[in-house]
Order: C-alpha cells, then sequence, then structure tokens
C-alpha cells in the first residue's frame, strides 16, 4: 500500500536514529491531532498530523514514546506522555498544554533496566497509570506513576524477565494484556495486572512467515468493537497485523508500504503507533511507523543518511488486507 504522508525528517543524520512514534488526539476536536517520535541520539519531536514539525524537544537520547489521554488519576494531569531515556535510566515525563499544543518536560523517573530500551504504558483495571520498562536484556519493571509532594514518583509493581533482547511493548487497557516483542525469539502475550507475574502464551514464534526477525515496534489500534495488535517485522519491512479483542489472536494478514503519492517506501521498519476514530482527515485512524531510509525527505543531505515517519491512512490498511 501507499502512505499518505511523512514527517519531516529527523535532524540526526547518518545515524540509527529516528526510532519510535506515537499518536494524540483532541477528543472533542479531531482535526487537532499530533504525532511525537523519537532521536534517540537527540530527544523527542513533535509534529501536526500533516507531518509538519511543530516542536523539537532537546532532552537527550529518548528510544521509545507512549501516552495516556483522558485520565481520571488523582494527582495526574489529563495527558501524560513519557519516554525511555537511555542515559539517566528511567523515564523522562511530558506534558501537553491542549490549548495551545505545546509539550513540555515535566520531570523524570528513575525505573532499573539493563538498559533504558523498549516503554509502553498502561491502565490497570484498578485505575492505576503502569510505566513498562524494558530493559535491552529483555528484563521488564513495571511501576506505578504517582506525584508526591509536587514530584512524580515511580513505585515498582512487577519485575521479570522476557528472556533476551526485547523492545517494543503495547498494554491493552480494556483487556489488561501486555504484549512484548522478544526480537528474535516470540512475540508474547502477557497479564497487564501485576498480579500475574511471568505467566504468558506466544502470540507468534519464529522463525515465521508472518514476522521475520527482528521483531520491533507494536501498537493496537481500536475499530469499533475491534482490537487490531499490529508488529513491525524489521527483517522483511512488513507489519503483521491480529485481532485480540477475543479469547485468542486472530490473524488478519501482512502489509508492506510502497512509494507512491510523492512518499516513498518504508525499510527497515523499527517502532510503529495506530489510533482508531477519527484523526485528522483520517476518519477511521491512521498509523504512523518509522522509516530509516527517507528518501524523499526534506534535507539536503544524501537520502541513506535522513529517517522519517510515515502516515497510513486504517482505511487504506483494511481494503488491502480485506479486512471488514
Amino acid at each position: 500500500m501507499i502512505a499518505s504522508a511523512e514527517t519531516q525528517a529527523v535532524a540526526t543524520l547518518n545515524l540509527d536514529s529516528a526510532d519510535d512514534p506515537e499518536i494524540w488526539v483532541d477528543p472533542n476536536d479531531s482535526r487537532r491531532a499530533l504525532i511525537y517520535a523519537t532521536d534517540k541520539k537527540a530527544g523527542l519531536y513533535v509534529y501536526d498530523i500533516e507531518g509538519k514539525q511543530k516542536q523539537f524537544l532537546p532532552v537527550g537520547p529518548m528510544n521509545n514514546v507512549d501516552l495516556r489521554s483522558g485520565l481520571k488519576i488523582a494527582g495526574l494531569p489529563d495527558t501524560v506522555i513519557a519516554a525511555s531515556d537511555r542515559v539517566k535510566g528511567g523515564a523522562a515525563l511530558f506534558t501537553l498544554d491542549a490549548a495551545t499544543l505545546q509539550t513540555a518536560p515535566s520531570g523524570f523517573v528513575a525505573i532499573p533496566a539493563s538498559e533504558a530500551y523498549g516503554f509502553c504504558m498502561g491502565v490497570t483495571r484498578d485505575n492505576r497509570l503502569s510505566l513498562i520498562m524494558v530493559g535491552k536484556d529483555g528484563d521488564v519493571t513495571q511501576s506505578v506513576l504517582t506525584v508526591e509532594n509536587g514530584q512524580p514518583k515511580a513505585t515498582i509493581v512487577r519485575q521479570f524477565a522476557v528472556g533476551s533482547q526485547s523492545e517494543g511493548c503495547v498494554a491493552d487497557d480494556v483487556s489488561g494484556r501486555l504484549y512484548i516483542a522478544e526480537e528474535n525469539v516470540a512475540l508474547w502475550q502477557y497479564g497487564l495486572d501485576p498480579a500475574s507475574g511471568n505467566t504468558r502464551t506466544a502470540v507468534e514464534s519464529l522463525p515465521s512467515q508472518k514476522l521475520v526477525a527482528d521483531i520491533e515496534g507494536l501498537t493496537l489500534l481500536r475499530d469499533g468493537v475491534k482490537t487490531y495488535l499490529i508488529a513491525s517485522s524489521q527483517g522483511d519491512s512488513a507489519f503483521a497485523v491480529w485481532r485480540v479483542e477475543g479469547a485468542t489472536p486472530v490473524y488478519q494478514g501482512r502489509f508492506s508500504v510502497y512509494p507512491g503519492n510523492g512518499v516513498d517506501a518504508v525499510t527497515g521498519t523499527d517502532g510503529v503507533a495506530a489510533l482508531g476514530g477519527a484523526v485528522g482527515p483520517y476518519a477511521n485512524g491512521v498509523v504512523v511507523m518509522q522509516d530509516d531510509s527517507d528518501t524523499d525527505g526534506e534535507t539536503p543531505a544524501a537520502a541513506s543518511q535522513r529517517q522519517n515517519f510515515k502516515i497510513v491512512d486504517w482505511n487504506t490498511i483494511k481494503a488491502a488486507l480485506k479486512i471488514e
């Protein structure tokens, strides 16, 4: 399929820089939407839904970013944005001023890990915001975020080992499931509730025709009553899709993003984010993914040096996979 748009390239060139995106939309006005994206050498980018850079926060090497909006948790703002900080060893926190669409740093919490690498957030059924740090060696630390005396605090509630290098993770607040990508082994499903411990089942194990190592970014998209899990298959620059609202995952197919509409193909894909419902011009949802070679980018440097993020209409993916 073909992307609808792309972001401006990140400024860091000729390095493994662009990594992971996330999407925010104003619940009262779907025309107001933002894409957050990490430059793991420099900081956090904020783009509008057309891919134009709105902000850059030079906060240092951010690897994975996630957010939760519409929170009703005492002491926390309505929207919490956080990213794994590989240098400081924890999560950098940010707040969004919904009126101005300006994002600002709001603190840091240390979280133990072999290296702060993969990261995602989830709201547990007892209405607590979890920060889930996936260390590069596959160690996972789940903490609860609170604010004490005006300062953020992360309290560890669970630690377990995946087994080997892992990064991508995403939490399903509705089903209470947590998905983690062990890059060369399997896509795993855990429970989001800390009491579930390290119990897991494999959504897909390698070697596989659905996922080619490395398994990288993971994201969820809700389309009405249906929930879709999307995993990036870095080994062949593709994405695999499952329906996951039921008792067991149901495979839906694979897709790749080819050149067209003046936008180049997605290659060596890493992070991926999705959001269902109306998001800017996308009536039913949008998927944003990292591209490791932005051959139609906006900077004058050689194309092989640029990295950015592609924006794909969910309706285009549904049509290609014949999803009803």
